[in-house]
């Protein structure tokens, strides 16, 4: 995934008081506001149909994305309820979105600059069948950063054209309607715009293009003054064809003296557009999925890779229990897994990736499980990995169960970072024979397990089998939504050593991880009350110990204060504090763009050495950002010698924090952030949990469309490197098995950017909808130093069906309704309608919107559906949509509420809207 975060929701001050649609921008009107205003009032109104559907009521307590969620899930169930998910989810669009301007600055389609409108409507198209067709195949994120680049494009539509200025104040709707024409576009040698040698004039279009309606955009030239004659140009100084006559420019992205009404009416148009498009997804994909998409539900997902040899039997049973376990004990609270992942592996095979929301379905799943074949053999335990780690959404928690050592060790790396990229756990339950040691640097160990559980911050768990049932607590604490890490270190060699944590108000469900042997520790809480690791049962806390883990699980969860934990072993050990709290954080590493629109990317690899890294931080209170105080960011090792560096912080507003830190750890580090909940006065602690390291490559790639299956797709990337030049070596993999052509060596100079190309081949048989997550490396030529990227890109069939349901009210009887509404109870309506589809792919699903009447339908499969609606005469509107195959929408409204007036228009016929919403096609 790239990572969460983004060019994110930055109101960084520039030179001057500034409002623009671009990332950084000094007031409130950017892309990321416009984008931010438009998901969560769609958002809302979901979770508000879904509340009264289900007969809950719907009263957010603020307006934060925090409370947001709380509104709409905590009525579901009992629980602590986290926005993580959510604010990764908006961070995620929003970051797509400000890309738009770094990657395709020179991409006049993206922008809808120098008249390009049909090619602008044209990624707009294809990128809509891409989020649809994405979401039936449950590939959340892809549909995420496909939705951060369409809604880019769709709002520059209305800053960079005049359609405001034409005087229009509503969106235009043939941007997303395939079936309307673009009309009257200014054509090449029309003349648009006067000449405004002061670059401020109030409107420079030409007064003949405003009486007839000409549609146009300003002219951008990046590195170029040229432009057809008489054209309007972008304007600002990045644009070279604001100086070659007709001088200045007509972008509204920054609103100024001169252009304070049209900057305004094209923030309106832009947002009200932006909530068409948004509209239009929801009613293919339905509320839950629309909801899903967002990162809106309960607990995080429940995701286990599981070896399937014949070994394996008695440890597949431990983990069907788990999971029968999780399933009895959280239903109907908030830490109720709103999915579960499968991964399956053995050798030579592994996977599929099983994936399922429905609990009964993941048990039948699990129960086809069985053991066979292989032994204590290694296995392909990493490839099964790379499945779960690319599948699952980011920051998942992912169970593996192995007795054997892995076979595809040279997967390792890109294991770290699939793990460092989205920022999931990994933790291993190991029941093998652990005392083998590595027949040569290269072959595969237990200890690797180790190396990739610390990475992420997850358990390297070893007990026999015998032992397993009594190590899975561990999944049992972790699998909820609102899990935070206080604390982590490790020390290898081990050593005596006092390590103290800080525990707040808000914490629930307080328990301490101790992983190694030959352990002993004391616990003492801020009373200076001391407990050792002796007393199973003492004043503190419950002790239990299994195999090389140690669990304490503390009596009370008011223990707000300072603590500290002193270990001694000289033997490797791990320290991991946890607990459940709706206080928390989110990361990204971050570098900053030029060009016309400066902003912030957020790393997909590691930062680079010898500069100051960057993060941008989102704090999460439970009433929001408000509610909280950050006094402390910095950056800090987990293993050997702690080494903590400090950092400047600037509030952006809105619980962002961009944070700089000067001087890096060597080493790899995570992030700690402490600071005060204010709705408690309780000081917090928290701690990022994936490791993270700097590198001195660089690597660059962007991927700008999906393919159709069984087409090349061709990826460009570019290596660059501060170190010593040479011969880097390659290395490539996709979680698909789509094959791959690629140089494995590429030779670069220092500081210089080599360039190359990887093809990739989906077969022809992939389903429209897959997301592919492929993963590049390049390491130098003597191994000490590599980076990584990692890129997502979706398969999509060309869609060639543009026809949306058709709906048709054939009868409607409704003579029996009062005039007067106080009496409409006893009584009731009736519709009939015929739903069609035309030549196009067939009506897959018919759903009701508005109304609390019963609507049936005759077999959808027929080539003419009958919709058959009946209710009170007290609910007096009705709306149903209709969507296809493909995702092309229909939706049908009709209304018996009499208009006011004189009595002779009292008797009139009900007055019948049928109202058709396109979706959105492709053009490849």
């Amino acid at each position: 995934m790239t990572s969460v975060l983004g060019i994110t929701l930055l109101t960084l001050v520039l030179s001057g008081p500034i409002v623009a649609f671009v990332p950084i921008g000094g007031g409130a009107s950017t892309h990321v506001s416009i984008t931010g205003t438009a998901l969560l009032q769609k958002v809302k109104e979901t979770c508000r149909a879904v509340a009264d559907e289900a007969g809950h009521e719907f009263k957010p307590t603020g307006s934060s994305p925090e409370e947001l969620v709380q509104a709409c899930l905590e009525p579901t169930a009992p629980g602590q309820v986290s926005g993580a998910m959510f604010i990764s989810a908006l961070q995620e669009i929003y970051t797509q979105n400000g890309l738009v301007d770094r990657n395709f600055v020179n991409s006049a389609p993206h922008h809808f600059n120098s008249e390009a409108f049909l090619e602008g409507r044209g990624l707009i198209m294809e990128g809509t069948v891409t989020i649809k067709a994405n979401i039936r195949k449950e590939n959340f994120q892809a549909a995420r950063e496909t939705l951060g680049r369409v809604l880019h494009t769709l709002q520059d539509f209305y800053s960079h054209s005049n359609w405001v200025e034409l005087g229009y104040t509503e969106p235009y709707i043939n941007l997303i309607r395939p079936d309307l024409p673009l009309e009257n576009l200014a054509d090449i040698q029309t003349s648009t715009c006067s000449d405004c040698a002061s670059g401020t004039c109030p409107n420079s279009i030409l007064p003949n293009i405003l009486k007839e309606k000409k549609l146009t955009s300003g002219y951008m030239g990046i590195f170029s003054a040229a432009k057809p004659k008489g054209k309007c140009s972008h304007g600002g100084a990045a644009d070279l064809t604001s100086t070659a006559e007709p001088r200045g420019g007509i972008s509204k992205d920054e609103r100024r003296s001169d252009n304070v009404a049209l900057h305004n009416a094209a923030v309106n148009a832009a947002t009200a557009a932006s909530l068409q498009l948004l509209e239009d997804i929801r009613l293919a994909i339905g509320d839950n999925d629309f909801l899903r998409m967002m990162g809106i539900a309960r607990a995080s997902v429940v995701c286990f890779v599981i070896d399937t040899t014949g070994s394996m039997s008695a440890d597949i049973d431990v983990a069907r229990n788990v999971v029968y376990e999780i399933i009895d004990s959280k239903k109907g609270t908030q830490d109720e897994p709103s999915e579960y992942i499968l991964v399956p592996f053995n050798d030579p095979d592994f996977g599929p990736l099983i994936r399922k929301t429905d609990p009964d379905e993941m048990k039948i799943e699990l129960n086809k499980l069985t053991a066979s074949g292989g032994g204590d053999t290694p296995e392909m335990c990493l490839s099964g990995l790379q499945l779960a780690l690319a599948g699952a959404p980011d920051s998942s928690q992912i169970y593996v169960f192995t007795d054997a050592i892995a076979k595809d060790i040279a997967l390792k790396d890109t294991i770290v970072a699939l793990i460092r990229s989205s920022k999931s756990t990994v933790s291993f339950f190991m029941t093998g024979p652990t005392g083998r040691r590595r027949r040569s640097p290269s072959a595969s160990s237990f200890e690797d397990y180790k190396d990739l559980a610390l990475a992420s911050g997850g358990q390297a768990i070893q007990v026999s089998k015998r032992q397993l049932p009594q190590a899975t607590d561990v999944i049992l604490d972790t699998s909820t939504s609102a899990l935070v890490t206080v604390l982590q270190r490790a020390r290898s060699p081990g050593k005596q050593e006092t390590f103290p944590f800080m525990l707040d108000e808000s914490l629930k469900n307080i328990t301490i991880y101790i992983t190694g042997q030959s352990i002993t520790f004391t616990l003492t809480n801020p009373a200076g009350v001391s407990q050792n690791h002796n007393e199973a049962s003492g004043k503190l806390g419950t002790i239990h110990t299994v195999g090389n883990l140690r669990r304490i699980r503390l009596n009370a969860d008011n223990q707000a204060g300072s603590w500290q934990i002193n270990i001694i072993s000289n033997r490797p050990y791990m320290l991991k504090v946890t607990g459940q709290s709706t206080i928390n954080f989110i990361y990204g590493f971050v570098e900053s763009f030029g060009g016309p629109h400066p902003g912030y990317a957020v790393l997909s690899g590691r930062p680079q050495a010898g500069q100051p890294a960057t993060l941008m931080l989102s704090v999460m209170g439970r009433k929001g950002p408000s509610s909280m105080t950050i006094g402390f960011v910095a950056l800090v090792t987990v293993s050997g010698p702690e080494t903590v560096r400090n950092s400047t912080t600037s509030d952006m507003g809105n619980g962002d924090i961009l944070v700089t830190v000067d001087d890096v750890p060597d080493g790899e580090f995570v992030v700690i952030l402490k600071g005060t909940d204010k709705v408690s006065g309780s000081e917090f602690q928290r701690q990022s949990t994936t490791q993270m390291s700097v590198s001195k490559v660089n690597i660059q790639a962007v991927v700008d469309r999906s393919v159709e299956p069984g087409k090349a797709f061709n990826l460009t990337f570019s290596v660059m490197t501060q170190g010593p030049g040479g011969q880097y070596s390659i290395s490539a993999s996709n979680d698909r098995s789509f094959p791959m052509s690629y140089s494995d060596s590429l030779t670069l100079t220092t500081g210089q950017y080599a360039n190359s190309t990887m093809t990739i081949m989906p077969p022809a048989e992939t389903p429209s909808g897959t997301d592919v997550t492929v993963t590049l490396e390049a390491k130098s030529p003597n191994g000490v130093d590599s980076n990584y990227v990692v890129l997502r890109f979706s398969v999509v069939t060309k869609i060639t069906d543009f026809v949306q349901p058709v709906c048709e009210v054939v009868n409607v009887l409704a003579d029996d309704c009062p005039q007067d509404v106080a009496q409409c109870k006893p009584f009731q309506w009736k519709l009939a309608a015929t739903l069609t589809d035309g030549n196009g792919t067939g009506i897959e699903t018919v759903s009701m919107r508005k109304g609390s009447g019963n609507l049936t339908t005759t077999s959808l499969s027929a080539p003419i559906i009958q919709a058959n609606y009946t209710a009170s005469c007290c609910s007096q509107i009705v709306e149903f949509v209709a969507v296809d195959a493909v995702g092309n929408v229909g939706k049908c409204y009709h209304s018996i509420v009499r208009s006011a007036g004189p009595p002779s228009l009292n008797m009139s016929l009900p007055l019948l809207f049928c109202l058709l919403v396109s979706s959105f096609v492709t053009k490849f």
